[in-house]
């Protein structure tokens, strides 16, 4: 049985050989006073990938965790891609070179091109990796490379060390010629992708990097790219420059000004004021009288589970179809509402953690969406089954990419815990997976309470919002109004299982505040305690404190976003 109140958060091998061939010719150790890390943003502490270029534009700068600094790459590997990660530098031939890393996750490469390699199994925390390369008799330059395994997971890497003497002696400092014919090939409301004709240069261009006006987003080694994370119904230029292994840098392509498209990626023109309704718990109320007695139109049905084989059910036990919650949803839908479905929660055996794939979880989420037309659906993502497992992430958000493209208008909702001050490690993880992913999610919405202690309900909600709107604007480059857009508040009216004390009044200022600054959701747990019981504590079918019926859902339908 589900926890009758909390849904806050608490929080191969064979193919695994190396190869340790060294590039050919003659050995010549350098001397000590030349050896330095010739890499350029070995621990990516500039904040962008540049120079590196990752695969699939599966890489990404993250900011936990990391070994040393402040930033860490992020490779978000797939079942077809391991996320490689590289970069080309000029080397001198017949030199031995000395290749380090810090490596955190499963199955995780480090090595070069052609070359030698090494690998560690799946360590919890940072590990080192080391391996030593010499270079053939005409080797110019060298392709050093960080990847996970296909289908294991996100992986982690930082301060990668190539020590040696770095390319020179007068060598290379022709610049590749600039790409041309740099053209849009594809659009959405939240990415564009382009194509462009190869450069050439005397020795071989190694990367292109893709400039959104004057800031580089992206490095890439063909001639195509797809660049993420924009905001709907905006305009963006783009060009490209060309890059060799010595570092020259060509002129820029010519530009390209794109639209993305309006609507089905963003925030943009979607509000929703949500409570939470439960039908297998808290003396559930008639939908038609609540709506009547509040003016609220939609409701948050909890909660889609697991019934045995990646079948979704009603709170995992009632069938999909045919009961109390299709009853409740006819009602709702017959006085002019809508329902928007969540997924998981705090117990229960659930979709995301059981469902073998992200395919299988897209399939049950399908049947849900088919089952009543869905225009929207929620990911309750808590616990250490879901939101605290890199994995199930992954997979909870490709599912949701892939019913999103399935169903063209419907909107994805992700909801999950926080701090006071915005979103934890697993939070801010989830949400730079869901960029790099390219997953598209119209709503983030947080559950500010159980904060564990936390009175200043109001200023910890604000708080924790504002400090979400700040990550969403730094993972997807947004301005404050779009990152705004983008995020949603779920709160507990009334007593929270740690005692505190959300008032009408208290509520009342969080509904204002969404208001004012635009953001896209409002809900609360739940309209089941929407009644008066001042003393009667913690329980399902009121709030704890006073108030009037339905008081908390009215406030709500106040909210226009």
């Amino acid at each position: 049985m589900r926890h009758t109140l909390r849904r806050s958060r608490r929080r191969l091998l064979a193919l695994l050989g190396t190869a340790a061939l060294a590039l050919g010719g003659a050995v010549a150790l350098p001397g000590t006073a030349q050896a330095a890390n010739i890499l350029t943003n070995p621990g990516f502490e500039s904040g962008s990938l540049s120079p590196w270029s990752c695969t699939g534009n599966l890489g990404s700068v993250v900011s936990s965790p990391v070994h040393g600094g402040s930033k860490a790459l992020q490779g978000a590997v797939t079942s077809s891609d391991n996320a490689q990660c590289s970069q080309t530098v000029a080397v001198q031939p017949n030199t031995t070179y000395s290749l380090s890393g810090w490596v955190r996750g499963s199955y995780v490469y480090l090595g070069v091109n052609g070359g030698a390699s090494t690998w560690t199994t799946s360590p919890s925390a940072y590990s080192q990796l080391s391996v030593s390369f010499t270079t053939g008799a005409s080797q110019t330059s060298a392709t050093i490379y960080v990847h996970g395994w296909y289908a294991q997971g996100t992986y982690y890497a930082d301060d990668i060390s190539l020590d040696g003497p770095g390319g020179g002696g007068g060598g290379d400092t022709q610049a590749p010629t600039a790409p041309s014919g740099l053209t849009s090939t594809g659009k959405t409301s939240s990415s564009v992708s382009l194509k462009w004709n190869a450069s050439s240069d005397n020795v071989g261009v190694t990367a292109y990097d893709i400039y959104r006006g004057s800031s580089q987003v992206l490095s890439v080694s063909g001639t195509s790219a797809t660049v993420s994370g924009l905001s709907p119904s905006t305009a963006y230029t783009f060009t490209v420059k060309a890059r060799d292994a010595a570092g020259n840098t060509s002129a820029a392509s010519n530009s390209v000004s794109v639209t993305t498209d309006a609507g089905s990626g963003g925030g943009t023109g979607f509000k929703q004021a949500a409570p939470y309704l439960y039908e297998g718990w808290g003396d559930p109320p008639s939908p038609s009288t609540v709506m009547s007695a509040t003016g609220i139109k939609w409701f948050t049905m909890a909660f889609v589970l697991d019934s045995g084989g990646c079948t979704p059910a009603w709170d995992g036990s009632r069938a999909l179809t045919g009961g109390v919650d299709q009853t409740a949803i006819n009602q709702i839908r017959s006085a002019g509402g809508d329902i928007v479905p969540s997924f998981g929660g705090w117990q229960g055996s659930k979709l995301g953690a059981n469902c073998s794939s992200s395919s299988a979880l897209a399939g049950a989420i399908q049947r849900v969406i088919d089952a009543y037309s869905l225009k929207a659906i929620d990911m309750d993502i808590e616990n250490s089954d879901e939101f605290e497992n890199e994995a199930v992430q992954a997979k909870i958000l490709t599912a949701l990419k892939t019913v999103k493209a399935n169903n063209p208008g419907l909107k994805t909702i992700v909801t999950f815990g926080t701090s006071t001050t915005g979103p934890t490690y697993y939070g801010n993880r989830l949400i730079e997976q869901a960029q790099s992913l390219g997953a598209n999610i119209d709503v983030f919405t947080i559950m500010p309470f159980d904060f564990g202690g936390g009175s200043d309900m109001y200023g910890n909600t604000v708080g924790a919002a504002e400090g979400l709107k700040n990550k969403l604007k730094s993972t997807f480059g947004w301005d404050d109004a779009t990152a705004y857009s983008h995020i949603g508040i779920s709160g507990m009216n009334g007593l929270s299982d740690q005692q505190e004390n959300t008032t009408p009044a208290i509520w009342t200022q969080i509904r204002d505040w969404a208001n004012s600054h635009h953001i896209a959701r409002l809900a609360y747990w739940s309209v089941n305690r929407d009644r008066p019981c001042p003393g009667g504590g913690v329980v399902s079918n009121c709030s704890g404190i006073s108030q009037s019926t339905w008081q908390f859902t009215s406030i709500t339908a106040g909210f226009t976003g």
